[in-house]
């Protein structure tokens, strides 16, 4: 024999449980528009029938269910979608800090222009080519020195920008590890707060969306793997548990850095004296707590993927890198340039004299060229193969001879620049394809939709006045049991 008041339990749990069901649905329209923001769903779970098992149980026909409860509220999240997007948005962190480098690279190099390195070159060698033909013209021979010095002054300007760019992407790498080791500590932090909370057999799912917002963000910096691990003891079976994170270098090589509510200091090392001799023995590396990732050669190593490692590959280490590196070709057609120019200018002769050996440049690289003060005498200026041979323009053709093979060797630097910088481009576009794709089966996933959330509003809004309507009828059968029997013969 059951209780007359069963019933009325039964529609309570029913009410109880559809309306934790119209908060849930209340809260994910409240956050349809909030940034990180996972949808959440009542894990409906059937009560015990009655009566258990035991001996002195009622002999019913059999169990008859108590109603329904509300388990966990659990946030609907796919981890392997999580995973995707993460890699793509480090492959997008790298392709997006490498095309911006060498975009800034094309910009400083401009060319083709009118007011870049080739330009100069050519007014140069136009000023030559018309010393060659009027080499007894003071005006001339000003113009060649002048343009002279223009193709000094732009060598110059592009020692100090691309010197200048190359100090802002340092800072920018700089910062960027600053940034890491902040999602780090955000991240440990917030590993303890969701401890304590599951360990209460609650899902802090606010803490959980957090979280996942922080690890997006550090996945476009570095290469990074996450593993779950349990809480504790009284967690719930649905609980996202701690987050372990691991940065992965290009080999597969495995970092910690967040261990539960601990994580290791990232930082930039220098090229360090071992033994003290002066001599800088351990090259520059990226270290990870106390483990290291050498930095000699930041293009072929295995640094972690990511935008750190775009950087660093930009800024570059001990002369390698994007911008060491044209810095380094800029020096050395500088410097062959001038000494080409100078073999040929120093055996020339200057005007009316017999005077001779006269160097036209001074400077061994792009940061110190500059036309010699010897030719503040325009007279200096050897556009003759002869001695006291005014007329005689000859070396001037020579000296004009030599710009084919260094605009030769310069277009080869440019043609590389612009090659370079358009497959980082073109990387990049992919890369943000990929991730907008990825973010796309995520967020049909992970988001709110608004249809979803107002169709599962008006199923659990008749649910509840069903179970509202069944404790009315039950109301109406107790009534009639207490006020209704009994009343025979009165």
């Amino acid at each position: 024999m059951i209780s007359s008041f069963y019933g009325l339990e039964v529609a309570k749990r029913a009410m109880a449980a559809q309306q934790a069901g119209l908060y849930t649905t209340s809260n994910n329209i409240a956050n349809a528009n909030t940034q990180g923001y996972t949808r959440q769903r009542v894990n409906l779970t059937q009560s015990l029938s009655y009566p258990g098992v035991g001996r002195n149980q009622p002999n019913l026909p059999g169990q008859l269910g108590s109603g329904v409860q509300a388990g966990s509220i659990q946030r609907v999240r796919e981890e392997f979608l999580d995973v995707q997007y993460r890699s793509q948005n480090n492959t997008l962190g790298y392709w997006t800090s490498k095309s911006d480098a060498l975009a800034q690279m094309e910009t400083i190099m401009n060319e083709p222009s009118d007011s870049g390195l080739s330009a100069a070159m050519d007014q140069f060698w136009k000023s030559l080519q018309d010393l060659s033909a009027n080499p007894e013209d003071e005006g001339v021979r000003a113009v060649v020195r002048e343009r002279g010095e223009a193709v000094a002054e732009t060598f110059r300007y592009l020692h100090d920008a691309l010197s200048s760019a190359q100090t802002s992407l340092e800072d920018q790498r700089d910062a960027v590890v600053k940034d890491i080791n902040s999602l780090g500590e955000q991240i440990a932090e917030l590993n303890k707060q969701i401890a304590e909370i599951e360990r209460q057999g609650q899902l802090p799912n606010a803490l959980y969306d957090e979280r996942d917002q922080l690890i997006d963000q550090l996945s476009q910096f570095v290469d990074i793997k996450v593993e779950a691990v349990s809480s504790g003891r009284t967690d719930l079976p649905t609980a996202a548990g701690i987050y372990n994170i691991s940065i992965v270098d290009s080999e597969g090589n495995e970092y910690s850095f967040v261990n539960g509510k601990d994580h290791a200091e990232v930082s930039l090392q220098p090229r360090r004296d071992e033994d003290g001799d002066g001599i800088g023995e351990i090259p520059p590396a990226l270290k990870i707590g106390s483990q290291e990732i050498s930095l000699e050669n930041p293009a072929n190593g295995n640094l972690p993927s990511g935008k750190l490692r775009g950087l660093i590959e930009a800024a570059g280490s001990e002369g390698k890198g994007l911008y060491p590196e044209m810095i380094s070709s800029l020096n050395e057609l500088a410097r062959s340039f001038a000494a080409s120019f100078n073999d040929v200018h120093t055996a020339g002769y200057a005007l009316d004299s017999d005077t001779t050996g006269i160097s036209f440049f001074e400077g061994t690289d792009a940061a110190s060229i500059k036309v010699s003060g010897m030719m503040d005498d325009l007279a200096n200026i050897a556009a003759s193969t002869k001695p006291n041979e005014s007329g005689n323009g000859d070396n001037a053709k020579q000296l004009a001879s030599i710009f084919q093979t260094v605009k030769s060797n310069y277009q080869g630097i440019i043609g590389k620049l612009g090659t370079d910088g358009q497959q980082a481009e073109r990387f990049k576009n992919n890369a943000d394809m990929l991730l907008q794709s990825a973010d796309g089966r995520r967020q049909s996933v992970n988001s709110v939709s608004l249809d979803e959330e107002m169709t599962n509003m008006i199923q659990f809004q008749h649910a509840y006045n069903a179970a509202a309507r069944m404790i009315t009828v039950t109301d109406e059968m107790l009534d009639k049991i207490i006020n209704g029997m009994g009343m025979v013969g009165r």
